[in-house]
């Protein structure tokens, strides 16, 4: 549950779901949050919560808008350092815990080349700052992961596909992962309509959970 507790940036459209759905309650949230504050007494802000969940995910993103902010993108995209820009990304991330080892490698394996590590660094900055619309982006973004190499195994899972919008800008995106994510989705009572595949619908439909969870806790502690 810890990425849906993170502040998650309201757009237009989004908004409009969130109000709609704020009309409803969901019938776990009551024990989701009782579960919350017992191990975590003092909120977000207990001391035990940024050890455990935030302060590490917070350096990986500062350290992430060093050295991956748009104007340090755009720059090595001029430059065609598309591999530095795979290495980087992969560098900062093998910091968290968020990906399997086994993604990790797959990553790792499918941006060794120049013509792939080129795909993977243009896709990822249409994805984080592209003109499109948010579902556009999102689906380009599907499509750049599966368009890599697999060697050994597969690449396009929810978490690679999510987990650089995370580091990048928590504020706007969240990390999936399938298990985590489906049973807090069950545990509050929210519907969630999960799909192994990555699609901008299950992503737009989980970011409308983080809201309400954003919503339903917003008077604890900070």
């Amino acid at each position: 549950m810890e990425a849906l507790l993170l502040d998650i940036e309201f757009n237009t459209a989004a908004t409009s779901r969130a109000r709609d759905i704020a009309t409803h309650g969901f019938p776990g949230a009551a024990a989701c949050r009782r579960k919350f504050l017992r191990f975590f007494p003092q909120g977000f802000a207990d001391a035990t919560y940024l050890a455990w969940e935030r302060d590490y995910k917070w350096a990986v993103h500062r350290r992430w808008k060093h050295a991956l902010n748009k104007a340090e993108l755009e720059n090595l995209l001029e430059r065609r350092e598309y591999g530095e820009v795979a290495r980087r990304a992969v560098q900062i991330e093998s910091r968290t815990n968020l990906l399997f080892s086994f993604e990790k490698i797959a990553l790792r394996d499918a941006v060794r080349t120049t013509a792939t590590a080129r795909l993977f660094a243009d896709g990822l900055y249409d994805f984080l700052f592209g003109e499109a619309p948010q579902p556009e982006r999102f689906g380009g973004w599907c499509d750049t992961i599966a368009a890599l190499p697999r060697k050994q195994t597969r690449v396009l899972t929810w978490p690679l596909v999510t987990v650089f919008g995370f580091l990048a800008s928590p504020s706007r995106h969240i990390f999936l992962k399938p298990v985590v994510s489906r049973n807090a989705a069950e545990a509050y009572g929210f519907p969630f309509p999960y799909r192994s595949r990555p699609s901008w619908d299950s992503y737009a439909k989980f970011l409308d959970l983080a809201r309400v969870v954003r919503r339903d806790l917003s008077e604890v502690k900070t």
